[in-house]
């Protein structure tokens, strides 16, 4: 498996006009599943560690596990922490040799959130680390983190210029209209936001909240600058229905390998779906800026 900077595999996507999928792993067999659909797709990922798995697993087991299963493996990924929830958290997978992480200071006021944010940076930069800030709120639920409607809000363009200027950070969460989970209704981005922040800032931009959005819309994002788009929800689901399916069928199929099996199939067809939509497949041949080969 092909270690990649976080930055240099979303700076090349936003200059070639695609989107890296961030696929959140759970497992062994949606990691599995993530490497899997990276192989056959030609395709770059990130492979995300986030709140919920952390609590269930731990940080520094899930990176020993994917690093394990990428051995041998002709993927190219960046581990990438989701959602850091602390400076100390962030701290905790730049010495796990994360590619990327993520502290998200959106539920603070833009000083503290750019004070904390810029202090992930310099820790983080001072090993090649890539940072993802985040400004502005996004509806729903991920992991154990939830928004309301009524709280979430968009991105000030003039916040982040600041937000970018003061904090260094490589690549930036905006909110422009996507929530977390299954929509309710017909999701509403508002392209005219994130047209003004991909033209006040040069940098590569991130949606997240992109489960259940319509394909048509992520096709029209991503010439805005979005070259991360995260996904976790739908490979959730697409897990779990398989294993209903295979109990349907036979509730007394009690290998967990026969009824995992199904549900990293699942999996790995929902992300090679992801993968075709955002352009990736292919980007991964001959990329130059590799950080290290564990294999």
């Amino acid at each position: 498996m092909k270690l990649v900077s976080g930055k240099d595999m979303l700076v090349k996507a936003r200059a070639e006009g695609y989107a890296v999928g961030a696929f959140s792993a759970h497992n062994i067999e949606t990691v599995q599943a993530i490497l899997a659909a990276s192989v056959e797709e030609r395709a770059p990922v990130m492979i995300q560690i986030g709140q919920r798995v952390i609590k269930h697993a731990g940080m520094k087991a899930m990176v020993k596990l994917i690093e394990t299963l990428g051995e041998g493996v002709e993927a190219e990924a960046a581990i990438h922490l989701d959602h850091g929830n602390s400076f100390e958290q962030a701290v905790q997978a730049i010495q796990l040799q994360f590619q990327s992480v993520m502290y998200d200071g959106s539920h603070h006021p833009l000083e503290k959130n750019i004070e904390i944010t810029k202090r992930v940076v310099e820790a983080a930069h001072a090993v090649g680390i890539s940072v993802e800030g985040e400004l502005g709120r996004i509806a729903g639920t991920e992991d154990d983190l939830t928004v309301s409607e009524e709280e979430a809000f968009l991105t000030n363009v003039e916040d982040a210029v600041r937000f970018v200027g003061e904090t260094g950070v490589d690549y930036l969460a905006v909110a422009v209209g996507t929530a977390h989970g299954f929509y309710r209704g017909v999701p509403k981005i508002h392209f005219d936001r994130l047209d003004d922040i991909q033209l006040a800032c040069s940098l590569p931009l991130v949606l997240h909240g992109g489960s259940g959005v319509p394909d048509h819309l992520i096709r029209e994002a991503i010439p805005l600058g979005i070259a991360k788009i995260n996904v976790d929800t739908e490979l959730r689901h697409a897990f779990t229905l398989a294993a209903q399916k295979v109990w349907e069928k036979n509730p007394k199929e009690y290998h967990l390998a026969t009824v995992h099996g199904e549900s990293r199939e699942a999996v790995k067809k929902k992300v090679i779906e992801k993968i075709r939509l955002f352009g990736s497949n292919g980007k991964a041949k001959g990329h130059s800026n590799l950080t290290s080969n564990k294999s």
